[in-house]
């Protein structure tokens, strides 16, 4: 996957950031802090799975088979147009919009209430046709899901439910470029695999794609997911064994973790592959980020809820719980930058 993303314009990988502070407090060996403030000058992890997916529905949309990105770029001017259609709290959203632009298609865009003008803008400004809906996240994935089943339109997902499925998959393997990067980094740093890693979720496919990484080989990392506590359907869902979805979602700074329902691919695997959850107030997402930001870190909320979600787990009374190895290193994923309005 990592050779996918090194042919598109741009791909370095982000940083790998060891904070020797947070290790202090948190009485750990090492803490390091996955920066995905710049991914390809986005300022979210997303683009890794939007990507992909894209890639992998127009290829067998035209019936192009195996081709590279560039050879897909030249071979797409000679076909019948497509339109891309997505729902997002914002940086889904901008991702596959970028990604329409990068390869002469449109993009339309549905965003539920409470995503910040500023990311509206965003995707606005790749491109895209921005549609604005009055209701949760949820309902605006059932318009996007109405608006595609027009012709020559290709929904671009990143949470499935049965019968749509397949291209929540691929942006769930584009996320293993992220992974794989925090393995080099790790080994080059000297520090040995992650004792924990903490990974903020919204409707999951990141974590999923976590699990799938970590759990395919034995003594993996103790895996803590992390939500809102006005959303935390996940951990819901594993208190209940089944999935379920949260009644109602209140307001957060934390937005871009702020859905309803978790994606029905990922569920097995977070069920089956996550060793703990933590839910976290607007407060403690807020502090983290302003303790990152005084680190050198621009952690938006969503992914200074690591490090919220991290400090929630490791207190006296819950850190017996964790499998011991997790004090050996840790990695915190801090999907967006402080300047990006809600990353999903």
């Amino acid at each position: 996957m990592t050779g996918f993303h090194a042919g598109l314009p741009g791909y370095a990988p982000t940083p790998l950031v060891e904070l020797p502070a947070l290790a202090e407090e948190l009485e750990v060996g090492r803490v390091f802090v996955k920066d995905e403030s710049s991914r390809f000058g986005l300022p979210a992890f997303k683009i890794l799975g939007a990507s992909w997916a894209v890639h992998r529905a127009l290829t067998d949309h035209h019936g192009l088979g195996r081709v590279s990105f560039d050879q897909l770029r030249e071979r797409i001017v000679d076909l019948p147009p497509v339109r891309l259609v997505t729902a997002t709290d914002g940086n889904h959203g901008r991702a596959v919009a970028r990604m329409a632009g990068l390869l002469g298609l449109t993009a339309e865009v549905f965003v539920p209430d409470g995503v910040h003008p500023a990311a509206r803008a965003a995707i606005k400004a790749e491109g895209a046709t921005v549609v604005e809906i009055a209701g949760s996240y949820d309902d605006a994935v059932r318009e996007a899901a109405a608006s595609a089943d027009e012709p020559a339109s290709l929904l671009i997902q990143d949470t499935a439910w049965p019968g749509y499925e397949q291209v929540p998959q691929w942006v769930v393997e584009g996320y293993a470029t992220l992974f794989a990067e925090v393995d080099a980094q790790l080994q080059a740093a000297g520090a040995g695999p992650a004792g924990l890693v903490a990974v903020p979720v919204g409707v999951g496919s990141l974590a999923q794609a976590a699990v799938a990484h970590y759990r395919s080989a034995p003594d993996g990392p103790t895996l803590l997911s992390v939500e809102p506590e006005t959303a935390a359907s996940v951990l819901a869902s594993l208190a209940l064994g089944r999935l379920t979805t949260t009644p109602e979602t209140g307001p957060t700074i934390m937005a871009g973790l702020n859905c309803a329902t978790p994606s029905s691919l990922a569920w097995p695997y977070l069920r089956g592959g996550l060793d703990a959850a933590a839910a976290v107030t607007d407060a403690a997402a807020s502090r983290a980020a302003r303790d990152l930001a005084a680190l050198g870190v621009p952690a938006g909320p969503c992914g200074a809820a690591a490090l919220a979600g991290v400090r929630a787990a490791l207190t006296p009374e819950r850190r017996p719980a964790l499998a011991p190895g997790h004090a050996r290193t840790i990695v915190l994923l801090s999907t967006e930058g402080s300047a990006a309005n809600p990353a999903r």
